[in-house]
């Protein structure tokens, strides 16, 4: 396959393997297994204890929308998401495409008492041990960037290493395969990482398909107290929502409009 028929997700799959060598030659697998990592803040159970539950996204950038946030400041923003009701963060750290950094993970969780999601692109057990040094409290696995053997593996070693997974689909038969591997917290992303299009329509037409066991998080596309309304009518309880807050002036005077409106709609 030519370059120029690379979907964005091969094409940030074939930078991350790249960058995954040249990360190992700087800090070796058995120093970051030693590197002493900051007490579990649990997120799953975050998620439950508010209605509805808002995963803020502290992201800078986008393949979709380019740069979002000009002057950007993890720490005032993470603290921003949580005055403004945030029950978890959602930090992005791919530095490629998204301008992320590690560096910025670190920032929002010391700025705040919230438990973070390091929103990346997990394809080794590398992948993880540099999320729990760096002390996330919870990982993203994307399923379509993984084979099934490969995803359960990475969600068995996230849960020895005390992080929580978020698993990651966008169609029927990626919900089959993250419940045949056991998940129990399962986002359903709107947007096809394959052509950057977006829908609600993905979330509401594989709602009824997810276990009652599991808990699952509607990813992308939230904008309005409406689109909250029409997930939660169809028995959506956690979202993630990026950028339209992180387009605001106020991410979370921003979100807590958001919140406010969504319950005024609720019945």
């Amino acid at each position: 396959m030519r370059a120029a028929e690379l979907t964005i997700l091969d094409q940030i799959i074939v930078r991350k393997r790249a960058e995954l060598l040249t990360q190992q030659t700087i800090i070796g697998i058995e120093e970051l297994e030693g590197i002493s990592r900051p007490p579990r803040r649990p997120f799953r159970s975050a998620l439950e204890s508010k209605q509805p539950a808002i995963i803020s996204e502290v992201k800078k950038a986008s393949p979709s929308a380019g740069v979002i946030a000009e002057n950007f400041d993890p720490a005032a923003i993470a603290s921003s998401y949580e005055q403004g009701g945030a029950a978890a963060l959602s930090v992005l750290t791919e530095q490629q495409f998204f301008q992320g950094s590690l560096d910025h993970l670190d920032a929002a969780r010391q700025a705040t008492r919230l438990p973070v999601l390091r929103k990346d692109f997990t394809l080794d057990r590398y992948h993880l041990l540099e999320a729990a040094a760096a002390g996330a409290d919870a990982v993203l696995l994307i399923v379509a960037a993984l084979p099934n053997f490969q995803l359960r593996e990475l969600l068995e070693q996230a849960e020895e290493l005390d992080l929580e997974a978020l698993v990651e689909v966008h169609s029927e038969d990626e919900l089959y395969r993250a419940i045949d591997v056991g998940a129990n917290l399962i986002g359903i992303n709107n947007r096809n990482l394959k052509t950057l299009e977006v829908s609600l329509e993905t979330s509401l037409q594989l709602a009824a398909k997810v276990p009652s066991t599991a808990l699952w998080v509607s990813e992308s596309g939230i904008r309005t107290p409406e689109d909250m309304k029409r997930l939660m009518d169809a028995g959506c309880r956690a979202f993630l929502i990026g950028e339209s807050l992180m387009k605001q002036a106020d991410p979370g005077a921003a979100l807590a409009n958001l919140i406010e409106g969504a319950r005024s709609l609720a019945p």
